[in-house]
């Protein structure tokens, strides 16, 4: 069987360098990529051949709006998941990038405990919304 193939699409090195050291010791995944801006995001997908992966991304990346990474990735590999990697812990945030598209949010606080459930949920055609760490409803 493949690896399942990931791609890294953070702007901060130290997180992308984390999360590599996190997906390395899976023999089941593949690292296909790194991007620390839009742009690069944009030629990294180019550049690769169509079929399953996931995209673990920064919804805040440099060179593009918000929600155009998600979108982009969607029209350009039909088939790529995306998983998001937000700071924020608010339940705005995940409903916009559910809308446009993502098939999962992750907050960093949680990256330890949840990063390869999220990915394996997703993997499985499943949608990845932390149970615990968010306010989903009114205050």
């Amino acid at each position: 069987m493949d690896a399942y193939r990931v791609i890294l699409a953070d702007k901060h090195v130290a997180l992308r360098q984390g999360l590599r050291r996190i997906l390395a010791e899976q023999s089941d995944l593949e690292i296909t990529g790194e991007a620390g801006e839009g742009l690069d995001l944009l030629s990294l997908l180019s550049s690769i051949a169509a079929g399953p992966l996931t995209v673990i991304l920064d919804p805040s990346l440099p060179n593009l709006p918000k929600t155009e990474p998600i979108r982009t990735i969607k029209a350009t590999h039909p088939e790529a998941k995306v998983l998001i990697l937000s700071m924020h812990e608010d339940v705005e945030y995940l409903t916009q990038a559910l809308s446009a598209g993502a098939e999962g949010y992750l907050t960093i606080e949680n990256i330890d405990k949840e990063l390869l459930r999220a990915i394996e949920t997703i993997r499985e055609g499943k949608v990845y919304v932390p149970l615990s760490g968010l306010p989903l409803g009114p205050p």
